[in-house]
This record gives C-alpha cells, sequence and structure tokens, in this order.
C-alpha cells in the first residue's frame, strides 16, 4: 500500500500547465512557467514534483535526442515526432505499431517490455517555410 501524499499546490500547477500543452515542454521551460505564477518556486521544487508525476503515472518523461528531457500529460501509449530544424516535439497520430515489440521479441532471449519510438524529420512549419525559400 502506498503513502498518502499531501496535497501539493506546486505539483498542482505543474501538472495543469502540462495538461494545457501539446508541445512536450522541458523542465527548463516548465520552471519558468511556474516561476511567472509562483516566484518562490525553485528550480529543484519543479524537478522533485516532475518526478514524483512520473512515479504516479500521471505524466511521461521523454529522454529526447538533444539529452533535454521532456514531459507529456498524455500517459496512453503513442509515438512522437522531433523535427530535426526546429527541434519540437509532438504527437504523432497513427494506428498502432504494437506489433514491433512481438517482432523484436522474435530473436532475443530477453523479455521487452516497453518500447519508445521517435520519428524523425522535419515539422510541418519547418517543411513549409523551406517550400517559401526555393
Amino acid at each position: 500500500m502506498s503513502p498518502i501524499l499531501k496535497k501539493s499546490k506546486q505539483r498542482d500547477a505543474i501538472l495543469s500547465f502540462l495538461e494545457s500543452r501539446t508541445d512536450h515542454p522541458s523542465a527548463d521551460v516548465i520552471y519558468m512557467h511556474m516561476r511567472k505564477i509562483m516566484p518562490n518556486i525553485s528550480l529543484g521544487t519543479v524537478y522533485r514534483n516532475l518526478g514524483l508525476l512520473c512515479e504516479l503515472g500521471q505524466i511521461t518523461k521523454l529522454p529526447c535526442d538533444d539529452k533535454i528531457d521532456r514531459y507529456d500529460c498524455r500517459v496512453t501509449p503513442h509515438n512522437h515526432f522531433i523535427c530535426d530544424q526546429c527541434g519540437c516535439v509532438m504527437d504523432l497520430e497513427m494506428d498502432s505499431i504494437d506489433y514491433i515489440k512481438e517482432t523484436a521479441s522474435e530473436n532475443f532471449g530477453g523479455q521487452i517490455s516497453s518500447y519508445h519510438v521517435f520519428f524523425h524529420g522535419m515539422c510541418e512549419n519547418c517543411f513549409n517555410e523551406s517550400l517559401d525559400e526555393e
């Protein structure tokens, strides 16, 4: 049985902020926003609460190629797209590719419990800008 968790204004504000976003912000972006509404909040408090929200399963941490973790309040399985031009991270709406876990397991002696897929390329905005430059 897990211990009862005290209600926290900071944690609630961080979760609310993440629920309002689809761009998967970094801890630094979250911290900068939280400072606007809670001037005394520390970066350490933001990181501790992000870690706790991850442990509780309320958010997920996305380890991105730029070594900067991003946070997502959509915890159901889904895939992501990373723009190689501007670095944006967004949800990629598509049919399930859960068969990939079974395919990967065929020649693997261990047990695969989960997977993360990041698609890379150029987002729509960057793609359209590149067309305008031609």
